[in-house]
């Protein structure tokens, strides 16, 4: 008797389900509490924790609403053969059409574009109703609805662009690859996800928003000094017009070798008038660069995804497992699916280990900044975004532990404390 994978794949689903909604019961519990912190209080203000504890609350309620819809949609699509009759009906509608439906890439790619269909018709309710209903609520979103779908429909034209050739070049990868395979598809992999990194940049996110040259003036002046002193081989620093879409904010850097940029949401450089926070934010991310960081998680992403790959090449020939799922042929995307679906219980595993890793390197990265003498501002900077990002005050720890790649506010403030503490 063949092994049930379908059934342990939803059952596990379900049990993750459970597990997971009863953290989020946990974290619910604690932001309804009516107080701040001990240690935020005199921190941050009575009226920006009311808003901070509706915004969050908010969210919560939502998001119990649009799991509970996931999941069971997800259990279902698996446990009725959904995956089954849509590939078949993809096979078909290339015959209506008058294509080759034993074409392996034409019939994956017919099935990826009726999925991105279905995909964008149950998730645009959930996607408008959290913009325009929650974010506008709380004062965040400050895009229209034309810009709203303009940008869906720039995503989907890209993925149309770019979808076809890296499906295929994975399609042939797999039926050549021969016992080289798990090289091969990490070697694609891997060069893909670089041209990306050179490319996203440069072409794609402008398509979304406008990247202009930070201004003379002494925060460029200062974000210059502090990346030369650092010996950061800054070429550009960039300010994003993050404002037009929401007044949440960040900052971020990117580029290979001699060749790093720098982007602000001026959005940030809003809230954080003093223009000490905002160096002192920078101060921070140059932190991860300097400690390696951004080297290291991008050696254990290429690990994991040749040990993925790996298991892959072990199980795609295994017709128990795709006839488990109602699948007569063994498709490459499938297969792909499916193995994805079985290793569900690694994935949360790697997932929770790579949020205790980096939660580590948000520590040091505070470490260093404050090691510069930032300690002061980058405090001032931390509570100012916390406070106008209406971020969690209270965080339970389980949640927190479970879902957090950031430590919460509470325990960055201690950690930037602790050593003067002890220097006392």
């Amino acid at each position: 008797m063949a092994f049930p994978y379908m059934e342990a794949v939803v059952g596990f689903m379900i049990l993750m389900y459970i597990f997971e909604t009863y953290l989020d019961l946990r974290q619910h519990t604690a932001l309804k509490l009516p107080r701040l912190p001990k240690t935020l209080e005199g921190v941050i203000s009575q009226e920006k924790f009311e808003k901070s504890r509706a915004y969050s609350l908010d969210k919560s309620h939502f998001h119990f609403v649009h799991e509970f819809v996931t999941i069971l949609m997800d259990s279902a699509i698996l446990f009725f053969g959904v995956l089954p009759w849509f590939w078949k009906k993809s096979g078909e509608f290339l015959v209506f059409v008058g294509l080759n439906s034993e074409n392996e890439i034409l019939h994956t790619l017919a099935f990826l574009a009726g999925v991105m269909f279905w995909s964008q018709i149950t998730d645009l309710p959930f996607s408008l109703y959290s913009t325009f209903v929650i974010e506008a609520r709380h004062g965040f979103n400050k895009q229209t609805i034309w810009l709203f779908f303009r940008d869906m429909i720039k995503g989907i034209i890209l993925a149309i662009l770019i979808g076809p050739p890296i499906v295929g070049a994975i399609i042939v990868i797999v039926q050549k690859g021969g016992p080289y395979l798990a090289i091969y598809l990490w070697a694609f992999m891997l060069v893909l996800s670089l041209v990306m990194m050179t490319v996203y940049p440069i072409l794609i996110a402008p398509l979304f928003n406008k990247f202009t040259p930070l201004p003379d003036g002494e925060l460029r002046v200062k974000i210059e000094n502090l990346a030369s002193s650092l010996k950061f081989p800054l070429k550009k620093l960039f300010v994003v017009d993050g404002s037009t879409r929401s007044s949440h904010s960040n900052a971020y850097m990117y580029g290979f070798f001699k060749n790093k940029r720098i982007v602000l949401y001026d959005t940030l450089i809003q809230q954080c008038k003093n223009v000490e926070e905002v160096v002192a934010v920078i101060a921070h991310e140059l932190g991860h660069w300097n400690l390696n960081h951004t080297m290291y998680s991008f050696i254990a992403v290429q690990i994991l995804t040749f040990l993925q790959f790996g298991g892959y090449t072990l199980v795609r020939n295994s017709k128990d497992l795709f006839q488990s799922f109602g699948f007569d042929t063994q498709p490459v995307l499938i297969g792909l699916i499916i193995f994805q679906h079985t290793v569900i219980p690694l994935q949360h595993l790697v997932s929770f280990g790579l949020n205790l890793v980096s939660r580590s390197f948000e520590f040091q990265a505070d470490a260093f900044a404050k090691k510069l003498g930032y300690a002061a501002p980058l405090r001032a900077g931390l509570v100012k975004l916390q406070e106008e990002n209406l971020s969690a005050m209270n965080t339970d720890p389980w949640y927190s532990a479970y879902h957090y790649s950031h430590p919460p506010l509470v325990e960055r403030l201690a950690a930037l404390d602790e050593p003067d503490k002890k220097e006392d």
